[in-house]
């Protein structure tokens, strides 16, 4: 009879097709909440005639009403593609990276609990290198669900994820591809941090409490912690990222922030909070979740003769 032995540890490749799709899959499930994030943000003053500001969006659900009101339900899906693409590479990267990376900032043959700040930096340098590979398919997403907030009237850019890259290239050139790859580093390997290694802290810390073990209500409550510290540290970031690349009148990174600080407020870089949180903590929660459980798969018991 065959002997049932556990593998103990996956390879990167492995790791990379369980962050892929878990990272696929939760963006699956949440780009609606990403589309009303985005347009929340590009949103600017628009004084009426009174001298009143009279928003088109307002806060989370009143956003998606109006989209699905004004462009059907599938206005709310806009940039699914180019966000799969992203996902498939970015979250492939960032997380498969992860571990490897943290292993080898601490050294192979160390042993116990891995110091936070290992862990801050690790989960730092891979959301920089992935988002690095990854910001042409973050310009189209972000461009395709700006679409919306045109005037009637005015013909779209852009037929679909693939033609945008095309046409960017074509009017832009390829390097336009990576506008707003600055404040994309920033952002990316910042709420990295924070997603990662406060999922990994927290998990860890959970498990030591007596009755807690490694199961779904710990990934449960890892990844909704995650999701919460990603969107507080990474909002203002994300804010500057949306504009700059749903919106090319900015010169640069600096410029766009003191143009929003000046005619907006503080309070501008935090627009869109609600829907970011409840996109972020949702599609924590869920990529987490599902990651667990397809490293299973691979971690599963294997026959040996």
């Amino acid at each position: 009879m065959a002997d049932l032995k556990p593998r103990i540890e996956i390879s990167f490749l492995e790791t990379f097709i369980c962050s892929a799709f878990a990272a696929c899959f939760a963006e699956l499930c949440t780009v609606p909440l990403d589309t009303a994030k985005v347009r929340l943000q590009l949103q600017r003053k628009i004084p009426s005639g009174d001298g009143e500001n009279l928003p088109k969006y307002r806060g989370s659900i009143g956003t998606l009403s109006t989209i699905a009101r004004e462009e059907g339900i599938s206005g709310l899906w806009k940039g699914v593609i180019a966000g799969l693409h992203r996902q498939c590479i970015y979250g492939g990267l960032r997380i498969g990276l992860y571990e490897p990376v943290k292993t080898f900032l601490v050294g192979s043959d160390f042993i116990g609990d891995i110091p936070l700040y290992q862990k801050i930096l690790a989960a730092l340098l891979t959301g920089a290198i992935a988002i690095i590979v990854a910001n042409p398919t973050d310009l189209v997403k972000v461009r395709l669900q700006s679409e919306g907030k045109l005037p009637a009237g005015v013909p779209r850019r852009y037929a679909g994820a693939v033609d945008a890259y095309f046409t960017i290239v074509k009017l832009e050139g390829v390097s336009a591809l990576w506008t707003g790859l600055g404040p994309n580093i920033a952002r990316n390997a910042i709420v990295n941090a924070a997603e990662l290694a406060s999922y990994d802290q927290i998990k860890e810390t959970i498990m030591k409490i007596p009755g807690f073990r490694d199961s779904v209500l710990t990934h449960l409550l890892a990844g909704l912690a995650a999701g919460f510290f990603a969107v507080c540290i990474g909002s203002p970031i994300d804010v500057v990222k949306s504009r700059m690349m749903g919106d090319s009148t900015y010169r640069n990174t600096v410029d766009c922030f003191i143009k929003t600080m000046k005619t907006e407020g503080i309070m501008a870089f935090y627009k869109g909070f609600l829907p970011n949180f409840t996109r972020l903590g949702t599609w924590n929660v869920v990529m987490f979740l599902t990651l667990e459980q397809v490293k299973k798969v691979f971690l599963r018991e294997v026959l040996y003769d």
